[in-house]
């Protein structure tokens, strides 16, 4: 068979997908028109992974976990890196690939088993050099990989096209967004697309609102046959039905709690790119019973106060199954890296062995026990009137700090699993703002 016929029998395979005759027609193939179709994308993708038809210049595609929005995005790179280059493009084609971090742009959106460099045949593979932070393909064509978090990196580049991974995560949005717009000014007809998994942030709300946007979504569940049995008992079945279920599986775009103590508006209006001088910074931990992949997480979250009594919330370092040793140290670098005055930890599980772990760490970091003796919701709704009074500013997004404060009500969260990045929130700042601790503060710029 010419390889030339491959594209055409293509079109055909779609009909032996669930046909015995599959494996027949495919070990007639010659190795050469074997890979061809392997590597022959509109083949085998999903309808709602193929690029609309319709004029759009963005194309956004919301997804659950799992559901092949990073293939899809890929592919798409993929085909605008090998297609001839426009007439009037005088420069090899560049193509900005963006992540929250370098390291989940590297190890995501290039080296993943869905990424850049496992979607290529061996003839037109890309080499990725890692210290330029370059995809570079054969024909010319530049891939950038830059981190959403440093949008000024987006300052003075230009793109022909863009792919920009969870902007839900990103922890400056609107400015690194708006740091693309300016960037994609090469070609004929630059565009981007954007893979992410929905949150209630206002980014996303003005895209989905933008009839110019092409928006394709996509369930876990319609990839199930490419997900290991195990992965959906192990999550899909727990999660599915819940709030945080039909966000992260269904692609749901959900609003807040009718019965929380926060929201997502009051959030928004006091967040700030830029802090003043702090008077005082405290990292608060919550330690979790156990250390495993099923366990609570270990939330870790760092707060400061200016010399007018306003607080800001500067990092989340959560994390999850975490040795004791582990979380210490982690909460200790992050104390550090902030030249932070105190750390805060609860000592509910574990009592005094939890302020020996991080003295095993660090035996000069000041560290206070607190112990809770009231229910979450009690504790937690003095620090959600902070927010009300304007009083607390979020330095950034944190994603996942912010959806555990917006499903946050009576009875917990939705899904019935602890509030870890809640819990040191709230340690965090009434040790700030509402029981202060008597240390003499130290002025710093973070």
């Amino acid at each position: 068979m010419p390889i030339d016929s491959v594209s055409k029998l293509s079109v055909a395979l779609k009909n032996l997908k669930d046909d015995n005759r599959l494996t027949n027609f495919l070990n007639s193939l010659d190795p050469a028109e074997l890979e061809q179709i392997i590597f022959d994308w509109p083949v085998w993708a999903r309808a709602e992974q193929l690029a609309p038809g319709m004029d759009w210049t963005t194309w956004l595609i919301l997804g659950g976990r799992g559901a092949g929005k990073t293939r899809a995005g890929a592919e798409w790179v993929r085909a605008q890196a090998l297609r001839p280059p426009d007439i009037d493009q005088r420069v090899p084609g560049r193509i900005a690939i963006i992540g929250r971090t370098l390291d989940e742009a590297r190890d995501i959106m290039v080296e993943g088993s869905s990424g850049l460099m496992a979607i290529h045949r061996e003839c037109e593979r890309p080499e990725f050099v890692v210290s330029r932070g370059q995809v570079v393909w054969p024909g010319g064509t530049i891939g950038e990989v830059l981190s959403a978090d440093n949008p000024d990196s987006l300052r003075g580049r230009q793109f022909a096209a863009a792919w920009c991974d969870e902007v839900c995560k990103w922890r400056y949005p609107r400015q690194a967004w708006d740091m693309l717009q300016f960037a994609l000014r090469l070609g004929a007809r630059p565009r981007q697309v954007v893979t992410t998994t929905p949150r209630p942030m206002e980014l996303l709300k003005s895209l989905l609102g933008d009839p110019a946007v092409a928006v394709s979504r996509m369930t876990t569940n319609d990839n199930r046959q490419n997900l290991s049995s195990a992965f959906f008992t192990a999550v899909i079945d727990q999660y599915q039905g819940t709030r945080l279920g039909r966000q992260e599986l269904d692609a749901v775009l959900l609003e807040d709690r009718e019965d929380g103590l926060w929201s997502r508006d009051v959030i928004e209006q006091v967040r700030v790119d830029q802090i003043p001088e702090l008077a005082r910074i405290v990292v608060a931990v919550d330690p979790p019973v156990t250390a495993t992949a099923k366990s609570d997480a270990c939330g870790i979250i760092a707060a400061g106060k200016d010399q007018h009594n306003r607080a800001y919330i500067l990092a989340d370092a959560t994390n999850q199954g975490l040795t004791p040793i582990r979380w210490a140290t982690a909460a200790v670098a992050l104390y550090n890296r902030l030249q932070a005055d105190r750390i805060v930890v609860e000592t509910n599980q574990g009592g005094d062995m939890v302020e020996a772990i991080i003295r095993q760490v660090d035996e000069t970091v000041p560290v206070t026990p607190v112990r809770a003796t009231r229910s979450k919701w009690t504790r937690a709704e003095p620090v959600a009137a902070l927010y009300e009074r304007g009083l607390v500013s979020h330095a950034g997004s944190f994603p996942e700090l912010e959806d555990e404060l917006c499903d946050f009500g009576p009875d917990g969260l939705t899904g019935g699993h602890s509030p870890d990045r809640l819990d040191a929130l709230v340690w965090a700042l009434t040790s700030l703002m509402i029981t202060p601790l008597g240390d003499s503060p130290r002025v710093r710029a973070i």
